[in-house]
């Protein structure tokens, strides 16, 4: 790691915070210890609830243990990697704590990842399992070969369905993906986890805080796809951190899981805290804006996490006018930063409908395990995205000089604090480029974001250093969409730029050169289109494709996306 120093300042958002509550303990367990530690006592708590099937803490901790018996005598052993390419379903839970119940580590996949995309995951990790839902059998087919996965294990999101619901949901869905009976590589989830009824060794292995146990995969601050290494404790200690924040959750409280697993917004916010506490998550493997308050009436969360876009949803949906949020405890949005204006719409919206408290923001990045700064009731201010959250600590930098600035003025945004990541996988000089020791040892992560610091110790976000894109809260990197557009053979260059959306906030859009002995035709466009659904997330796929002779340059001959940016708003 790179060393250089800073200057010393005050912890201005120390006063929102009691003495007792500035630092909070760093447990040293795995995440399924911590888990079962802290629910033993309240047993018959409702753990999950999926479409109306409740769980309970007893059943879950249950299943965990099916499964990772069932991982062991398939071989899974401590430190292996199994990867887990599933939306939010009871399987998916009960997979990722079986994982660390048995000392090994998740690697969290995007199931609408390309072909392409997963193999890459897979390999890079070197995964040794998959736990995959069935829709992505013919995907998981095509790049099987080129992966040391032994095992598949298919689950249908049916499955922990209500049996009439289930029955639906195979007709329109599951009845259209022939998948073989099971063989020696695999194996459907009944099948899997009947193999765990059978093993009668002790599973359970006590790795402790600084273990690696989840792989989550973003873009890192330069923008092409990095695997991010987080620990039991990074994980583990956002817990604490949250319920000082949030003092009002406890175990009679309700959490809308919107926000997918394999997001680390919604893997440690969405999933691990609230179970940690006792309260209940109700699963939404895939969110409709259309049926948001549907949701709201058949469930009656007290917790609503999400996106800015999932706010944008709530408002802007027809059949709210007799919702009654008095229920609601805390609206939480993360992800990207909320503008005033719509912070207002919001707070607007849920006052009239008997919310106690207004919108919190809260501001982090999967190298931080999530939410490193958040804006609690005290702390509060139009604009803001908060304060450090306990034990976390944050600087405002030079990007230039790396020095300190003033109270009040704008710089890139440092994060220090025990949920920062181990690393990138595999990739030490990226790593030592976003970690940086200072001389009294303490590392800080270069978030990339631009921000100050107000008198009151409060952060406000401008912009970001890098380019990205925030398309439905998923951070996308224009830089590698060109990548894999410029691995063409008929594509000479490419530059991506984000467009408005009216529900996404912003789509990637693509403006493409082809190679001078191409010919250019509606059989080749149909052909890069299918390439980028190949080798592209879903979310990734640029909405639009632009075909030119050239592309502007600036002054140094790079392609110029400021001027495309600039030519697309007119």
């Amino acid at each position: 790691m790179n060393f250089f120093s800073f200057k010393k300042t005050k912890k201005l958002w120390e006063k929102y915070y009691d003495k007792n509550e500035r630092e909070v303990e760093i447990p040293n367990t795995s995440i399924y210890e911590f888990l079962y530690q802290r629910n033993v006592d309240r047993l018959n708590n409702v753990a999950l609830n999926y479409f109306g099937n409740k769980m309970s803490f007893k059943e879950l901790f249950h299943e965990i243990d099916m499964c990772a018996k069932a991982m062991r005598s398939q071989g899974i052993r401590e430190g292996d990697v199994v990867s887990i390419c599933m939306p939010n379903t009871p399987e998916a839970v009960i997979v990722f704590y079986a994982v660390s119940k048995i000392g090994a580590i998740s690697n969290m996949i995007h199931p609408l990842s390309a072909e392409e995309e997963i193999k890459k995951s897979i390999i890079d990790t070197k995964s040794v399992m998959l736990f995959t839902v069935n829709f992505n059998y013919k995907k998981i087919m095509n790049i099987l070969a080129d992966t040391n996965v032994y095992k598949i294990i298919i689950i249908s999101p049916r499955d922990s369905m209500p049996t009439a619901l289930g029955w639906g949901y195979f007709l329109l869905e599951d009845r259209k993906i022939k998948i073989p009976k099971n063989n020696g590589m695999f194996m459907l989830w009944k099948d899997f986890k009947s193999k765990g009824k059978n093993y009668n060794m002790d599973v359970l292995v006590s790795t402790n805080a600084k273990t690696p146990a989840v792989i989550l995969h973003s873009g890192g601050t330069s923008g092409t796809p990095k695997s991010i290494v987080l620990s039991n404790s990074n994980i583990n200690v956002v817990i604490g951190q949250a319920q000082i924040a949030l003092p009002e959750n406890n175990d009679t409280d309700s959490m809308l899981a919107i926000l997918p697993m394999f997001h680390c917004f919604g893997l440690v916010e969405c999933i691990h805290y609230p179970l940690s506490i006792g309260a209940s998550t109700i699963l939404v493997p895939k969110f409709d804006a259309a049926r948001f308050d549907k949701l709201l009436r058949k469930y009656h969360p007290s917790i609503i996490p999400g996106v800015p876009t999932l706010f944008e949803a709530l408002i802007s949906n027809k059949h709210m006018d007799d919702i009654d949020l008095s229920n609601v405890k805390y609206v939480v949005s993360g992800g990207d930063s909320l503008n005033e204006e719509k912070n207002l719409a919001v707070n607007e919206f849920l006052k009239k409908h008997n919310c106690k408290h207004g919108i919190v923001q809260g501001y982090g990045m999967t190298e931080t395990s999530g939410g490193c700064i958040f804006s609690t009731l005290k702390s509060y201010a139009l604009g803001s995205v908060g304060i450090p959250l306990p034990s976390n600590d944050m600087k405002i930098v030079d990007p230039d000089t790396k020095e300190e600035v003033d109270t009040g003025e704008t710089g890139e945004i440092l994060i220090s604090g025990p949920s920062v990541m181990m690393g990138y996988l595999n990739d030490e000089v990226e790593t030592n480029k976003v970690l940086e020791k200072d001389k009294k040892g303490k590392i800080w992560v270069h978030t990339g974001d631009l921000g100050y610091i107000d008198e009151n110790g409060r952060l406000f976000f401008v912009q970001r250093l890098k380019r990205m894109i925030i398309s439905s809260g998923y951070n996308v990197y224009p830089s590698h969409i060109e990548d894999v557009l410029n691995k063409h053979p008929a594509i000479l260059n490419s530059c991506v730029i984000g467009i408005p959306h009216p529900y996404k906030v912003q789509v990637p859009k693509a403006f493409i050169v082809l190679n001078n002995n191409v010919k250019d035709s509606l059989k080749l466009r149909l052909d890069i289109r299918e390439y980028c659904q190949k080798n592209l997330s879903k979310y990734m796929i640029p909405k639009e494709f632009v075909y030119r002779k050239a592309l502007p340059k600036t002054m140094v001959g790079k392609v110029d996306y400021r001027k495309l940016e600039e030519e697309n708003e007119k």
